[in-house]
């Protein structure tokens, strides 16, 4: 929710953002949220220290991403109009089986320290999506999620016909100021209007 100090949304937008309905007990003042449990330490590759989901179709995924999609049709929650989706990590990977595995209407894709999941069944949907401005950042430092796997997507990606944006950057699993300031840009250069 910082978000709304931070990016620069054309007048009249608004922002919503849905909970995932779990939470991640961490150190800190508050747990973490979640869509579904993930144990990332089961998909770490021989050799690796950093888990790959690529080939892996994530229990709960189809589940979250069902309700994010009854989120976006109910019209008291988020008016009709242009529709920018987008998440953070476990929330990248939501928002991507939104965008590649329904028909939910979306203006554009913004995907924040996320990875690569069901790869077989996203990589047939791709071109469904041709039109869709994709925003994609991602650390070269990431000990969570690989960066090489988040260079795979955007490359498959552009093979598809999508134009994306693509922003790698110095730094692990967050998003720092160069990613806001990238976004904001990526936001200015759309079309949003009503």
């Amino acid at each position: 929710m910082p978000f709304t100090r931070t990016i620069q949304w054309p007048a009249g937008g608004r922002f919503v953002f849905p909970q995932g309905p779990g939470t991640i007990p961490r150190s800190g003042p508050a747990d973490g949220r979640a869509w579904w449990p993930l144990d990332l330490a089961s998909h770490i590759p021989p050799g690796k220290s950093i888990p790959d989901l690529s080939a892996s179709r994530p229990l709960g995924l189809q589940t979250a991403a069902s309700l994010v999609e009854d989120v976006l049709r109910d019209r008291r929650t988020v008016p009709r109009g242009p529709l920018v989706l987008g998440g953070f990590s476990q929330g990248a990977m939501v928002a991507s089986q939104v965008a590649f595995r329904s028909k939910v209407p979306l203006s554009a894709l913004i995907l924040l320290s996320g990875t690569l999941v069901d790869e077989p069944s996203w990589e047939n949907h791709f071109r469904e999506r041709q039109n869709l401005p994709v925003f994609l950042a991602h650390g070269r430092a990431d000990t969570v999620l690989p960066f090489e796997v988040a260079d795979r997507f955007r490359q498959k990606l552009e093979t598809a016909g999508i134009t994306v944006t693509w922003v790698p950057f110095d730094g692990g699993h967050e998003i720092p100021a160069s990613v806001v300031v990238a976004l904001n840009e990526f936001i200015a250069r759309l079309q949003l209007a009503r």
